[in-house]
Order: structure tokens, then C-alpha cells, then sequence
């Protein structure tokens, strides 16, 4: 009984002081891994999304970020970006119905407003 106390005890001790080496080894990495996350190009967190939410009225250009296809494209080139789009996001598939919604609403407003 004595024996299984002490070990036990031992266990918690090691596990304390390795905790406490983690926690300092942790104080002297951290300004490295803040510099190394600084030093990144800015592309390789994805900033090809557009920062911000949805407007209230839709409008051309954001129609064109949407389906990600230029806010002069043609509407074959519309209507294939609103496909590979909604195969992706379609809430048959889990998807959001909110961003649907917007993909055919972006879909929408380019196609009116495109030329053969």
C-alpha cells in the first residue's frame, strides 16, 4: 500500500517538474514562432478571399467574387463557375442554404446583365 503511494507521488512529481520544463521551453520558442508567422507571405493564409461579409443588395463585383469569374465574363464562363461552385456547396450535400442562396443569386445578376 505504501509502495503504490509512493509511486504515485513520483508520477505526479515527474509530471509536474515535465510541465513546468514544457511551460518554459514554450516562453522561449513563442517569439520565434511569432516572427517565423510574421515573416510569412501574406498568400499563404488564402488571401485570395474576400475579407467581409455579404453586401445587403448584391452587386456586380461582388457577383463576380462569388463565382469567381470576371465581372465581364460571358455567360457560358458564368454559368460553368456557378456549377463547379454549387456542386461544392450544395446543402444536398452539406452545404450551407445561405451561401446557395448567394451563388445563385450572384449566378442571377451576372447572367442578366451578360452577352452570349
Amino acid at each position: 500500500m505504501a509502495g503504490t503511494v509512493v509511486a504515485v507521488g513520483l508520477a505526479l512529481a515527474a509530471a509536474g517538474f515535465a510541465g513546468r520544463y514544457a511551460v518554459q521551453a514554450m516562453r522561449h520558442v513563442e517569439p520565434q514562432v511569432k516572427q517565423a508567422l510574421h515573416n510569412l507571405p501574406k498568400s499563404a493564409f488564402g488571401s485570395g478571399y474576400y475579407r467581409g461579409g455579404f453586401e445587403p443588395k448584391m452587386t456586380k463585383r461582388e457577383a463576380s467574387l462569388v463565382l469567381g469569374v470576371s465581372p465581364t465574363a460571358n455567360k457560358m464562363k458564368i454559368r460553368e463557375a456557378h456549377r463547379k461552385i454549387m456542386v461544392l456547396n450544395h446543402p444536398d450535400r452539406g452545404g450551407s442554404p445561405y451561401l446557395a442562396a448567394k451563388i445563385n443569386e450572384a449566378k442571377d445578376l451576372l447572367d442578366g446583365q451578360a452577352k452570349k
